[in-house]
């Protein structure tokens, strides 16, 4: 098992990202990581433009809502709802609405 306490995560500024901050942990630590877990953070307005990665993605809403697009597909979340993203697919994120979301965001690394 690996702990990694409050005080190992750092914050972040997501490339391509907007109105948005996050904190990210690591796991493990020890130069091995293929693990990511993320709180981002995104006020009113705030989202991440059109993009694709080569790692697997899990978007969990705990509060607020977003809406995640890809090129030809729409989804609404709010609070307890989750999207998987394959590597490569494209995505944008929005806030919805006039309130902040606040997602976990869980990141794998393909090996």
């Amino acid at each position: 098992m690996k702990t990694v306490k409050a005080s190992a995560g750092t914050s972040y500024d997501a490339k391509k990202h907007f109105n948005m901050w996050g904190m990210k942990k690591i796991c493990p630590q020890d130069g091995t990581a293929r693990l990511t877990i993320s709180i981002s953070h995104f006020l009113p307005n705030g989202g991440g433009e059109m993009s694709s990665s080569d790692k697997e993605r899990v978007y969990y809403v705990l509060s607020g809502s977003i809406t995640v697009r890809g090129k030809n597909e729409e989804h609404f979340l709010e609070a307890g709802d989750m999207i998987y993203i394959a590597p490569g697919e494209e995505r944008s994120i929005e806030t919805n609405g006039v309130q902040p979301a606040t997602t976990l965001v869980i990141v794998v690394d393909v090996w």
